[in-house]
This record gives C-alpha cells, sequence and structure tokens, in this order.
C-alpha cells in the first residue's frame, strides 16, 4: 500500500508544482507548496538519521523543484522498502525531542502533503486559476474525480 500512496505523493508534487506555473498565482499557494517539499525533506533527513538540510518553511523556488521532488520520491521509495517498525529519534524545529516509528512517519508525510495540496488547490481557485486535480482516485484510475453540479 505504502507503494501506491508514495507514489501518489511523487504524482501530486509534480501536478501541484504545474499547476503553480500559472499567471496570477498567489504567493502563499507557492509558499503552502515549499513547506510541502521542506517538511518531506526534513522528514526523509530524519529517517535517513542526518541533520536537517532546510527549512520547514524554505522560499518557494518553483524553478528548480521538480529535481528536488525526483529526489525525495528515490529516497521515500527506499524507506518503504526498510524496516518500517524501526523508531527514528530527532528533534523538532521547537527543540523538542521525540521517537516516531517509520510507518508512522511515512503516514505523516503523506497526509501532511495532501492536506497542504489541497489548501494550495483552494487557493488557485481562488484567484482564477485552475489547479491540477491531485486526488488519489483519479491517480490509481487514471481519470478526473467527478466534479460538483
Amino acid at each position: 500500500m505504502l507503494d501506491f500512496i508514495f507514489d501518489h505523493q511523487h504524482w501530486a508534487d509534480l501536478r501541484t508544482l504545474e499547476s503553480l506555473r500559472q499567471d496570477s498565482v498567489p504567493d502563499e499557494a507557492r509558499r503552502l507548496f515549499a513547506h510541502v517539499i521542506g517538511a518531506e525533506i526534513i522528514w526523509a533527513d530524519r529517517i535517513d538519521g542526518v541533520p536537517q538540510s532546510g527549512p520547514v518553511w524554505p522560499e518557494p523556488g518553483v524553478a528548480n523543484t521538480v529535481e528536488v521532488i525526483e529526489r525525495l520520491h528515490r529516497r521515500f521509495s527506499g524507506f518503504r522498502r526498510t524496516d518500517l517498525t524501526r523508531v527514528v529519534k530527532y528533534t523538532n524545529s521547537n527543540g523538542d525531542h521525540f521517537e516516531t516509528c517509520v510507518s508512522d512517519i511515512l503516514t505523516h508525510v503523506a497526509l501532511h502533503g495532501a492536506y497542504h495540496r489541497g489548501q494550495v488547490a483552494h487557493l488557485l481557485r481562488q484567484a482564477g486559476a485552475e489547479p491540477q486535480p491531485t486526488d488519489y482516485i483519479q491517480f490509481v484510475r487514471g481519470a478526473p474525480a467527478a466534479k460538483n453540479q
């Protein structure tokens, strides 16, 4: 199941990035998406046991994000084939110490991204732009979700 979820995350991140290349995209939408990617990097660093390599709220940089998304996809592909019960010790951005198993971290990463990608889509619609659909069901069936009539 994690294979599908993280393949969806990769696909949805790329589609969101595509949406942000439109005209009249609010700065807040770019900022939220940068946070999604920043958080994915931080959690990958924590699982790898390396120092945090970026901020929780990085500056938006749409032009170079495809490479980062591809690199993250490779990292998460490796994580889902490791011991999912392994406990990761880390310190959050507030300086608090935690211990969380890999499976819970991966679940959080997937849900966190979906939540904020929905916010990005909402901001784009408010600005008159059309976001790319990122629903999981669309990903698995390859067809758009129903429209609200």
